[in-house]
């Protein structure tokens, strides 16, 4: 699949229509990734850049800064280099709004299609405890299962904080530690929790969860990714 991107908007054809044509093929990508219940990366790109476009659209000099420009001088009182536009980004920058502006309402169409079968695999999730949480909760193991290939997956996840600009966020890492055949898992979740704490030392009272699906939907693209978000919700509710 071709990914749409700024660059998508930016350069290509001098003609409208052609460009127009060029986003409708990459999105056709995008339909069919969903057709298959491929949501990621596909849903997180055209999000992205829904939310870029609005904003450019209320900052449209930062979309000029963004098209080709060549050096016109050197400021050595404030130790910058001073670029201007090159002849004709004008008509670029015309060009890519109104390719923009047009595109807008079918990056949003397709984003309703692919939250559709976000919404309806998040009703489909389910995310239990294993037994007694202890307080802290930001480190531990996590059961996912992948029901296309048959699977139980067991993760250690880790919460961790990053600042961007002002504002901190939380951000879940996985790890695979094991891999177990679902028509051969008989033990309950509470036994394959005390199997992994005596195999792993550093974790003496582990907080555990299990996720539970019923869908056998691709599990990377679409079950790990929605039940991530589910698991930090319900992590930090």
């Amino acid at each position: 699949m071709e990914r749409l991107s700024l660059e998508t908007f930016l350069s290509g054809p001098h003609d409208l229509e052609s460009r127009q044509y060029t986003v409708l093929l990459k999105l056709k990508g995008y339909y069919d990734e969903f057709s298959h219940n491929r949501l990621y990366p596909g849903l997180g790109d055209l999000i992205q850049l829904v939310s870029l476009f609005d904003d450019l659209i209320q900052k449209k000099t930062d979309l000029q800064g963004l098209l080709p420009q060549r050096l016109k001088d050197v400021d050595l009182e404030n130790q910058r280099l001073v670029y201007e536009p090159l002849p004709g980004n004008d008509a670029e920058f015309n060009k890519a709004m109104d390719l923009i502006l047009w595109a807008i309402p079918h990056l949003k169409k397709a984003i309703e299609e692919g939250m559709d079968i976000y919404n309806f695999v998040d009703e489909h999730v389910v995310i239990e405890e294993v037994g007694i949480l202890p307080v802290y909760r930001e480190e531990g193991y996590w059961f996912v299962p992948d029901m296309k290939v048959h699977r139980l997956h067991l993760l250690r996840y880790e919460v961790s904080l990053f600042a961007a600009s002002t504002e901190r966020y939380r951000t879940l890492k996985t790890r695979l530690l094991e891999s177990l055949e679902l028509v051969l898992v008989h033990r309950s979740p509470e036994s394959i929790k005390l199997e992994l704490m005596k195999k792993y030392h550093d974790l003496p009272n582990p907080a555990t969860f299990v996720c539970e699906t019923d869908l056998d939907f691709p599990y990377v693209e679409t079950i790990l990714p929605i039940a991530k978000r589910k698991f930090m919700t319900q992590l930090f509710s």
